[in-house]
């Protein structure tokens, strides 16, 4: 039933031009803006702009991978009677980002957040076939640079609250410059030899550029593609070779992989810790600090500078 209601949402979509406004003024009638988001970090970062004048539902919860998420019924649904769709892009979301960009041909209004970016900062690492890396959270620098994007369409879809996301934009802005002060710091507690940081996959490419860290991910940016024999034992000998204090696990990611490169490093005769779990492609719990962008990033910054120093 679900790959029907697909079929034909994508059906119905496709035969619309595509010059259709993605977001204009709607009548609210003094009820909150209802906006669905995909990601932890996209329904976070609507919230604080949006304040008490959205209520905001966030399709794929903790420890989901948004690579590989298929939609369901339900979320259709919630898709359909949303006012606003907000969703990362730079094909984070896989397959439904053609989802997006149809039902914006038809009117809905959706929205990537990450379309207020400077391209000139985005990477484009070559094992990701001339795309961008998606995970642009991962500089708190970059991230900033989406707030205005959120406000400038929720104030299209509600002018009369224009001033509310501005206050609340500049509130979150300077939030997350503490954030990004606080970490650099962290950072600078790793002597620079041990600033070598190995996950699951390669989704902290742009902390290790903003922070100062050399990033390997067994698998690539996208977990889509499984890392083979020889990948882990390239990593476990990299690991030897340099010594590395600690890899991580991510919470969206399987352990099974990261325990394999663990047990390949060790028949190498070192013995490196598995120093935390992090947060990646997923947020932590709702009602938990790692439920929110802040919360989840101081824990991954304290997490690998404890581990690493």
């Amino acid at each position: 039933m679900l790959r029907l209601i697909l079929a034909v949402t994508l059906l119905v979509v496709a035969c619309v031009p595509a010059n259709v406004p993605s977001t204009r003024a709607i009548d609210i009638a003094g009820r909150r803006i209802q906006v669905v988001a995909t990601t932890g970090m996209v329904a976070d970062l609507v919230r604080n702009v949006g304040g008490v004048r959205v209520e905001v539902a966030a399709l794929m919860g903790p420890g989901v991978d948004p690579h590989l998420y298929k939609p369901s019924a339900g979320d259709i649904n919630r898709l359909e009677n949303a006012d606003i769709i907000f969703y990362n892009g730079l094909e984070l979301e896989g397959r439904m980002t053609d989802l997006f960009v149809k039902m914006a041909r038809v009117g809905k209004p959706t929205v990537p957040v990450t379309d207020g970016v400077t391209e000139s900062r985005l990477r484009e690492p070559p094992e990701f076939e001339g795309k961008y890396d998606p995970h642009i959270w991962f500089d708190v620098t970059l991230w900033q640079e989406t707030i205005p994007v959120v406000a400038r369409e929720l104030s299209r879809v509600d002018p009369s609250s224009e001033k509310v996301f501005e206050a609340n934009a500049a509130a979150y802005t300077k939030e997350l410059g503490d954030l990004h002060r606080y970490v650099q710091t962290l950072a600078g507690e790793v002597a620079q030899p041990s600033r070598v940081l190995i996950t699951a996959h390669d989704a902290f490419g742009y902390f290790g550029q903003a922070y100062g860290f050399e990033v390997k991910g067994l698998q690539g940016i996208s977990t889509a593609t499984e890392a083979g024999a020889a990948d882990v034992q390239d990593l476990a000998a990299f690991i030897a070779e340099r010594k590395v204090k600690a890899i991580f696990v991510e919470s969206s990611v399987s352990r099974a992989a990261i325990e394999a490169v663990q047990a390949a490093v060790r028949a190498r005769g070192f013995d490196v810790q598995v120093g935390g779990e992090l947060f990646s492609d997923a947020m932590g719990a709702e009602g938990t600090p790692e439920g929110t962008y802040v919360g989840m990033f101081k824990h991954n910054a304290e997490t690998i500078a404890r581990a690493l120093k």
